[in-house]
């Protein structure tokens, strides 16, 4: 089947800390790659290395034979190995995945013709240490000679690429999803909205389990006479780490089998004549990047695996091939998961979410591979609270303050991708970056959904008796009862947002409410069972789950028919 999906809240906010230090050490995505204030036109490296056996010190000389530096410096290159720089000297370093930045420190970010630098560092591997095989002064190849400068990555995508791939577009109906949703009792309503393709395993590229393949797919868009097509690429090794339902057939450290058998075909598919015309949406790889921010660390909300990934660097490695080869495809449109607002919403994780995001996508080659971002990925938050606001006070203590919302700075979807929009340009992406946000789920109609603002007695109360996301925690992302249908798909419908789109087939489970054994590689998560009563990731909370809920991306009738029941907007 096609979907796999968990969503999370933010875990545990206040057990962050030990978590951004490993960031900043093991990962370097805390801080961005800064352009130096002069270029370089030259440069020689000589790499000298003490090795003894899963350990080593090396010394990274770099000579400036170019003009002056006056601005300050800064060196780069790409492990071969797994080796992680432990520590370091002479420099500020930092690493994402394979990827190593070295800026000049404070003291000398000067380096004049002829001049040399010694930033050095000591340094930890498994299996090989081979040498890097190249190195950059301030976005210059250090070949021994001078050159011309190479120029900074590129923002602008290959080929002719409209702005927005929704805007004016008939959007590809999938009609295996139709089929199960016009089989519902009123779900005729909607079976002809469009929604994703999964692709959440190597099978299901040609197709498994009777269903259609990706070609099959693109070929009944082509007959459909479609014009965008969306498709979600997810089967990252250690694919979501902190969720069992949507765990994936790649163990941990299957990078190669990633790239060789799964993104290297979807991309040769994706790139056939034959689709040429269809403006394809691709949506890689949710969870993976905002797990490596939230759930690794010491604290209560780590995992073994996430750590695992933090450490080997394949999240940031398979991520960043993908969207190399993907968008080098001219009609391909990359968008990047950002989670949701009830995830990476607050303070200590907006930023650095944000940061890693986008040194992932430099390793890509380019910012111009990412189209957009899309949040709210097969989760639940609403798309706008309209009884209260992150601004507002009951008896002068601020909304911030309640249960709820826990100090968060969003309380609903809307605000937070318009937001993480302005901080991603901030970072260095263009200004014609858009959002998706999926709406799949997140209607919250029915008759549980408030009138007016909860009563004015206190914070809790006033958040409490207002908020249309009914369920028990933000936290909980299985099959939530109670939930509806959201906006029906739709281009352009606020500022900053391309899309309004179910990304999220509705009516394909998240997971099971019980252990079954399957061949698809999906695990049983607790969260999933309605009986459950929490962890510290949803505080200690009951899941919310709906029962007797297939495994994850499989056909759940009554998840549908109560989706369609408590839709928002309601289904005429």
């Amino acid at each position: 089947m096609r979907f796999p999906a968990a969503r999370r809240a933010r875990g545990a906010r206040r057990g962050l800390a030990a978590a951004s230090a490993a960031l900043l050490l093991a990962s370097g995505t805390v801080a961005l790659t800064q352009a130096a204030a002069d270029a370089a036109a030259g440069c020689r490296v000589d790499y000298t290395v003490n090795d003894w056996g899963g350990g080593f010190t090396a010394t990274v000389s770099v000579t400036n034979l170019g003009d002056p530096i006056t601005g300050g410096w800064t060196l780069e290159w790409d492990f071969d190995g797994d080796q992680r720089v432990t520590s370091g000297w002479n420099g500020t370093f930092t690493q994402s995945g394979s990827h190593v930045t070295v800026r000049s420190p404070e003291w000398g970010g000067t380096l004049g013709t002829g001049a040399t630098a010694e930033p050095g560092f000591q340094g930890a591997y498994s299996g090989s240490n081979p040498a890097p095989a190249s190195f950059t002064l301030n976005g210059t190849v250090c070949t021994g000679s001078t050159g011309p400068t190479d120029p900074p990555p590129s923002t602008d995508p290959p080929g002719d690429r409209v702005d927005n791939p929704y805007a004016g577009a008939k959007v590809y109906v999938n009609p295996e999803w139709s089929a199960n949703a016009a089989s519902e009792p009123g779900g005729s309503a909607v079976a002809d909205e469009p929604t994703a393709v999964w692709m959440d395993r190597i099978a299901a590229i040609e197709g498994a389990g009777g269903r259609m393949g990706l070609r099959d797919h693109l070929d009944e868009a082509v007959d459909q006479g479609a014009d965008t097509f969306q498709v979600v690429v997810y089967n990252l090794p250690g694919r979501d780490c902190a969720a069992l339902a949507s765990n994936g057939e790649l163990e941990p450290h299957e990078i190669d089998r990633y790239r060789e058998e799964f993104i290297d075909p979807i991309a040769e598919i994706l790139g056939d004549e034959a689709y040429a015309d269809l403006r394809i949406v691709a949506v890689v790889e949710i969870d993976s990047l905002p797990n490596l921010v939230t759930n690794v660390g010491t604290g209560d909300v780590a995992t073994e695996t996430c750590n695992e990934m933090l450490e080997n660097g394949n999240y940031q490695k398979g991520i960043a091939y993908a969207l190399e080869k993907l968008g080098a495809i001219p009609n391909v449109y990359n968008y990047i998961d950002i989670g949701h607002h009830g995830w990476l919403g607050w303070d200590d994780n907006f930023s650095t979410s944000a940061d890693l995001i986008t040194d992932v996508v430099r390793q890509s080659g380019s910012l111009g591979n990412v189209a957009g971002f899309i949040t709210n990925t097969a989760n639940y938050g609403a798309l706008e609270e309209p009884y209260f606001g992150v601004d507002d006070s009951v008896n002068g203590t601020s909304v911030r303050q309640s249960s709820w919302v826990d100090w968060n700075r969003y309380v609903d979807e809307l605000s937070y991708a318009q937001a993480y929009r302005q901080e991603l340009i901030g970072n260095g992406f263009g200004q014609d970056i858009g959002m998706l946000i999926d709406t799949s789920r997140n209607g919250w109609g029915g008759p549980d959904r408030p009138a007016g603002p909860g009563p004015a007695t206190d914070v809790n109360a006033y958040v409490d008796g207002g908020r249309t996301d009914r369920r028990i925690h933000l936290g909980n992302w299985c099959n939530q009862a109670g939930a509806g249908l959201g906006e029906r798909p739709v281009a352009n419908p606020e500022p900053g947002i391309d899309a309004y789109v179910w990304i999220k087939p509705p009516g394909e489970s998240d997971g099971a409410s019980e252990e079954i054994p399957n061949d698809e590689g999906k695990g049983f998560d607790e969260m999933c069972d309605p009986a459950y009563e929490g962890n510290p990731r949803n505080g200690n909370n009951p899941s919310g789950a709906l029962p007797d809920a297939p495994i994850s991306g499989h056909w759940f009738s009554a998840q549908f028919r109560e989706l369609l029941a408590n839709a928002y907007p309601p289904v005429r």
